[in-house]
């Protein structure tokens, strides 16, 4: 057995009949689960070895990589050739616990959120389903890592929780196709857009200030790529807080899949490497329970998609 492979074996922790069929041919991609992280002081990017695995540093690996993730998606196939490299190396593997997450992607040009996309949240409010997506905005600021705190901010006595799932543009496009639309998807995140209730039915309703305040959006683990995804339209997503569940739906639900998304944000707008889609929340937020519930300091959030990891958040 090649030196290498039993670095891999030793770094996963599996048996090496497994790590030797993954790795020999190269006919599929690797799968990946990149991560921006921070290590002594600086700014990395990252393979995590797995849902709650070490972490490859692939700037140790090779220092000609970008430091950052948006870098890391516009400079390609040769960025992601030396991340397999680096993958297959079993070399520069860090404990979970010598690093801190930051968010997978720390500076999109854009964040496209989608309103009203499950066809059981809408039932849930008994209100039809849209026929076209319904797309609003965050600003980047809101962004913050998957274990970082949730801020409650004066303004606002209503917030509220939302689980969804994010994807992130890998390379530009204008009037995509929906047919080509996961041709231009680098990988999926776990997302929770964090509302204030108050702010989004006031003054002719107030999306974009109601979900834009500062740590509003915490995202993560990893960018997951879409290889590594059996199928991201057929995937559990929950929400619990303090330990409770309160949102339990499938993706399977979304009105728009991520195909039609991209098609129709492309009519508009030109995609760019690290744009950010956050494609809706299921049923189960704190707005229509009988009576509303909301967010309070002190309440720990878990956002959780099957395949995709779990951000944990509390709320201060």
């Amino acid at each position: 057995m090649l030196a290498s492979s039993r670095r891999v074996i030793q770094a996963l922790h599996i048996t090496p009949h497994l790590v030797i069929r993954r790795n020999i041919s190269h006919q599929g991609p690797l799968k990946m689960r990149l991560i921006q992280f921070q290590n002594s002081g600086a700014r990395k990017i990252g393979l995590e070895l797995g849902s709650g695995g070490n972490i490859v540093d692939l700037n140790a690996f090779d220092s000609s990589l970008p430091c950052s993730m948006k870098e890391f998606l516009e400079a390609g196939d040769t960025a992601f050739q030396k991340a397999k490299r680096a993958l297959e190396s079993g070399q520069h593997i860090l404990n979970r616990s010598q690093v801190s997450f930051l968010p997978p992607i720390t500076n999109p040009e854009k964040i496209m959120c989608v309103g009203m996309n499950y066809v059981d949240h809408c039932l849930e409010q008994n209100v039809p389903v849209p026929k076209e997506p319904i797309i609003f905005s965050k600003f980047p600021s809101s962004i913050v890592g998957p274990f970082d705190p949730i801020i409650l901010p004066k303004e606002s006595k209503e917030v509220d929780w939302e689980v969804e799932l994010a994807f992130v543009i890998g390379k530009e496009g204008k009037d995509i196709k929906e047919e080509d639309g996961m041709d231009y998807v680098a990988g999926f995140t776990v997302a929770h857009d964090v509302t204030g209730r108050d702010w989004q039915n006031r003054n002719g309703n107030q999306w974009l200030l109601s979900k834009t305040f500062d740590t509003f959006c915490p995202i993560g683990p990893a960018l997951v790529t879409k290889d590594s995804i059996s199928d991201p339209h057929c995937l559990g997503i929950r929400c619990r807080v303090n330990g409770n569940l309160v949102q339990d739906s499938n993706t399977n639900q979304m009105v728009f899949k991520t195909g039609a998304l991209i098609a129709w944000v492309s009519k508009f707008v030109t995609l760019k490497p690290g744009d950010l889609f956050l494609t809706g929340t299921p049923p189960g937020v704190g707005v229509f329970r009988k009576p509303p519930v909301f967010l309070k300091a002190g309440d720990v959030v878990d956002c959780e998609i099957d395949e995709l990891g779990v951000i944990s958040n509390q709320v201060l």
